[in-house]
């Protein structure tokens, strides 16, 4: 994870082109929407994701019921660790393309729901 490109939760304006467009700005690669703001990650592949590449994810538990995994262009199961880790932190791991992704963790986050979004990015 690089700094934070913006301080607190926002909705994803669009995707695609090997980034993410949110709150007026821009970010080439993928991201972790977490309840303290917009994440660079430097996450590529969903097959070699491991427990540790969510780090930041753990550390904020407490605010997230749940995770939306974009796992790129076309839905993909994460890995038996990764399902794991997420289980017995009890937060909720959800796997879709990383558009559906984006949609749903806009509709959560206006609802004010408690939820993260890692996103791979997609050309």
């Amino acid at each position: 994870m690089s700094t934070a490109h913006y301080p607190r939760p926002a909705p994803i304006d669009s995707y695609g082109n090997g980034g993410f467009r949110f709150a007026g700005m821009s970010h080439k690669g993928s991201i972790l929407c977490l309840p303290s703001g917009i994440h660079g990650w430097r996450a590529s592949h969903l097959a070699s994701l491991v427990p540790d590449d969510f780090a930041a994810v753990m550390e904020e538990r407490d605010a997230i019921a749940f995770l939306l995994l974009g796992c790129g262009r076309v839905f993909e199961v994460p890995t038996e660790s990764v399902r794991k880790a997420f289980a017995e932190a009890g937060i909720g791991l959800e796997p879709m393309d990383t558009g559906a992704a984006c949609r749903t963790y806009n509709v959560l986050l206006a609802e004010g729901r408690r939820v993260a979004a890692a996103l791979l990015a997609v050309e």
